[in-house]
């Protein structure tokens, strides 16, 4: 598998909510937010794994960033199939009202319910978060930690540990060498 219907399906989906319905940009910057679902299926893409996951994937942040719930678990399964919807939910914050600390510890808990396929997903999306960090902190230094919500040190620490969760949950994970690397890049910038 190459390239498939469903893929550009997912694709249109996720440029409709990221860049047409709210013209995201990355954190500090002036690019567009849907080069990240992007990166993260070609990422999973190039570690072979199925086009389900793959869709899930590009489909990740489309319901915690979408406007007036246009997209929910039940229009990913009526257009992708349950597996893909449930893909999804497993790396979606389901409630953003608790606190910052409160919503990170339970994303971290949740890795230890995570199929093989959600540890795989959640993996290219740390590995696109964090390289995008770490080439962000080298050319602007602490600056850019100012466009996030938190502070640096609690930032670095939740990746560190859904790092460590994820390769502890999966040792068999074929991103585990580059979630090794992401441990490498988060201890460059404390």
């Amino acid at each position: 598998m190459i390239y498939t219907p469903k893929i550009q399906e997912a694709i249109e989906l996720a440029i409709k909510t990221h860049e047409i319905d709210r013209k995201q940009k990355r954190k500090g910057k002036d690019i567009p937010y849907i080069t990240h679902p992007l990166t993260v299926g070609i990422i999973l893409g190039l570690a072979s794994a199925k086009e389900e996951v793959i869709i899930a994937g590009i489909l990740h942040d489309t319901i915690e960033d979408c406007i007036n719930k246009t997209v929910t678990k039940e229009i990913i399964t009526k257009q992708f199939g349950d597996e893909v919807a449930n893909l999804v939910l497993s790396v979606t914050e389901q409630d953003k009202s608790l606190s910052y600390d409160q919503r990170k510890k339970e994303a971290i808990e949740h890795i230890k319910t995570f199929s093989n396929d959600s540890i795989l997903l959640k993996s290219a999306d740390v590995i696109s978060n964090v390289f995008e960090i770490k080439d962000d902190y080298e050319k602007k230094g602490d600056k850019i930690f100012e466009n996030f919500n938190n502070q640096k040190e609690k930032i670095l620490k939740v990746y560190e540990n859904v790092t460590k969760e994820l390769l502890k949950k999966w040792p068999e994970n074929p991103l585990k060498n580059e979630l090794k690397i992401v441990l490498d890049k988060i201890k460059n910038m404390i």
